[in-house]
């Protein structure tokens, strides 16, 4: 990915950007600096953008819009590549029709057959996850409470008084998240199907036709989703393939390692799950799911809690070296950057926010580059 254009030219420069990201599909002519907006309606683009963010976090929409971003994205990416695969017609500029409705189609449909086989070999686990959630955290509970039990007698009487105290905190914690999950019981699938939507939606704005020129406000609009699509490409993209990563090794570490030594740890597909789904928060999503493993780990035997946390130190400091390769020459964003602006966001909008603060934050930084004020 090549980077922004400095202050000087950034202005001028970064509409060209647009047709790559938004107009491959479209008829109307691009923005150009020539045709740019008055100040005025510029601000009216930068208000709806932000308003449309905020109503999208106050009504819990983030999942959403992900998805939308990443229905959109992915039937981007296959438009091209479906097309070098017949002949286009003579003089025809973008890519065949039949190309967009065809990698459409395939990001629309893809979920569903997922989902099908999901359902067909892991029925009890999709349906019953938030009971099998719950049922982890009452388990990881009784772990802190007996901690004393777990370990070397040695180690054990070296623990202080206090520690109690905080093991009953810890374990009052656990439980009040488990009985928040109980009462979540199978209403998660519904999430699934806000999701799919997203996705369908993002698939269908990827291929649409647009007759006619824009007018200045819908020019301005296209540029604020552009940035807001380079920034969810940059962040969420290169994330994804770091959870992937993780959460490869880590499943086999638990299948295979572990099993080997004869230590095989409970609530193994969960605690795949959840560290597939928690690393797909920067920093903090990867220091979560260490503690849950090296927490049931424990459960286990002290060994098996000090292989899980060397095995799992050893994936954070690779992912370190992959986080400033593959986020941060892209972003240019530090590490004291994400932890402030993700501190406020779980502040203001909970757990939703760890997952937005680092997109809505990527976004902002190009908005203010383009205007040449960073």
């Amino acid at each position: 990915m090549e980077e922004w254009p400095p202050p000087t030219a950034a202005r001028s420069a970064a509409p060209s950007t647009v047709p790559a990201l938004l107009s491959s599909a479209d008829t109307a002519p691009p923005f150009t600096a020539e045709n740019r907006s008055p100040p005025g309606v510029v601000l009216s683009s930068y208000l709806l953008m932000a308003a449309a963010l905020l109503l999208i976090m106050w009504r819990g929409l983030l999942p959403g819009l992900l998805c939308v971003c990443l229905g959109f994205l992915l039937t981007r990416w296959l438009v091209p590549r479906f097309a070098l695969l017949g002949q286009r017609p003579h003089g025809q500029l973008g890519p065949p029709r039949w190309a967009q409705v065809l990698a459409a189609a395939l990001v629309m449909l893809s979920p569903l057959a997922l989902l099908g086989l999901g359902l067909s070999q892991s029925r009890g686990y999709l349906v019953e996850a938030p009971q099998q959630y719950r049922e982890l955290l009452d388990y990881m509970a009784r772990t802190v409470l007996e901690l004393r039990d777990k370990l070397p007698p040695d180690i054990a009487n070296q623990l202080p008084d206090g520690a109690q105290e905080i093991q009953r905190s810890i374990a009052s914690y656990l439980g009040a998240k488990a009985g928040a999950l109980a009462l979540a019981g199978r209403v998660w699938l519904s999430g699934l199907l806000f999701a799919y939507v997203g996705m369908l939606i993002g698939a269908l704005a990827a291929v649409r036709h647009i007759r006619g020129a824009r007018g200045p406000l819908a020019q301005e609009l296209v540029l604020r989703i552009a940035l807001f699509g380079e920034a969810f490409r940059q962040i969420v993209a290169a994330q994804f393939w770091i959870a992937a990563f993780n959460t490869v090794l880590t499943a086999l570490f638990l299948l295979i390692v572990l099993p080997l030594w004869e230590m095989s740890l409970p609530y193994t597909p969960v605690l795949i799950t959840i560290t597939f789904v928690a690393g797909l928060v920067p920093i903090v999503g990867n220091l979560l799911c260490n503690a849950i493993i090296t927490v049931v780990g424990l459960s286990v035997s002290p060994m098996a809690a000090l292989a899980c946390l060397g095995f799992l130190i050893l994936i954070h400091k690779a992912e370190y070296v992959i986080n400033a390769k593959v986020v941060g020459q892209r972003t240019h964003m530090g590490v004291w950057e994400l932890l402030s602006v993700m501190f406020v966001a779980e502040a203001v909008f909970g757990p939703a926010g760890l997952v937005a603060a680092p997109l809505f934050y990527a976004y902002l930084k190009k908005e203010l580059s383009v205007a040449g004020l960073v």
